[in-house]
């Protein structure tokens, strides 16, 4: 921050910065929840502990395509309870519920996060000109010199009737703001655009798309296309990966492919396989 920046932040509050300005909560609603659409509400909150444990809290009394964005997170939630935090306004941190009905079998419901996955790849690929690619299961990674980084995750949990699905991404965070270093962010990426309206506006219309043509084949991911997708944007696919599996299990081999149910296939150097439902999985080498 350079003096005059300074002085007008103590002038001006909290929303002063120039390089990460406030959205726009009226205009994104006008854009996004329409008649027939999946979104219904959209809600802009200044800072909260964790939108997805306050979209939980109040998923009974909303229909499905509530959203809620937060512009600073201070107790966000990944995989394992571990916390997602980052600068006010350096990212976009949001949770929408979803409600599948009686029309798609609960034990497709899994899928959600790797269509989360599918459908932020896609937006950010079309809103910011970056590619971007999928780490098994709720991670997606952005190339910053040649080097992968995780820049969002993805967190998928069951609430009654269910689910609420919260995204984290960053957006702005330069080196220096950044959590640990594996981690990564839009501009770090060199993406054309790091304006979080048109980024989340794309995000949430490619997930409604997605969502839509997967409800409509009833959760079969592979008549809807979402098993193809992943497996072409997926990067753990074709890897050497260690597998830390619930209970303190490792497993280690070649990511070989995406079963029925999202699982990842894991062949040992063994020769067997086996399909890892849930757990942290480290890239090693590509295979040769």
């Amino acid at each position: 921050m350079t003096p005059s920046d300074a002085s007008a932040g103590a002038s001006a509050g909290r929303w002063s910065s120039l390089d990460r300005p406030p959205l726009n909560a009226a205009a994104l609603s006008r854009a996004l929840v329409v008649e027939g659409g999946l979104w219904t509400s959209l809600e802009v909150v200044p800072a909260t502990g964790s939108t997805n444990t306050d979209l939980a809290a109040r998923a009974a009394r909303l229909p499905e395509g509530a959203v809620l964005v937060a512009e600073e997170q201070s107790a966000g939630r990944g995989r394992l309870d571990r916390t997602w935090t980052a600068p006010a306004r350096s990212g976009l941190f949001f949770s929408v519920l979803l409600k599948p009905g009686a029309g798609v079998p609960q034990e497709r419901w899994g899928w959600l996060t790797l269509l989360a996955g599918v459908a932020a790849a896609q937006g950010l690929s079309r809103a910011a000109g970056v590619d971007t690619e999928l780490k098994w299961p709720n991670d997606l990674l952005v190339a910053v010199e040649g080097e992968e980084r995780k820049t969002a995750g993805i967190l998928a949990e069951r609430v009654g009737d269910g689910v609420v699905v919260g995204i984290g991404l960053n957006v702005t965070l330069t080196e220096d703001e950044l959590p640990v270093p594996a981690a990564g962010s839009l501009l770090l990426a060199k993406a054309t655009v790091t304006d979080r309206e048109p980024l989340l506006k794309a995000v949430l219309r490619s997930l409604e798309e997605w969502y839509g043509n997967w409800r409509e084949a009833a959760g079969d991911p592979a008549e809807c296309g979402l098993q193809e997708a992943y497996a072409a944007g997926c990067a753990t696919l074709g890897r050497h990966v260690r597998a830390e599996l619930p209970g303190g299990r490792t497993l280690t081999g070649t990511a070989e492919a995406l079963d029925a149910d999202g699982r990842l296939v894991i062949r040992t150097p063994e020769g067997g396989r086996e399909a890892v439902g849930a757990g942290d999985v480290v890239h090693l080498r590509s295979v040769r």
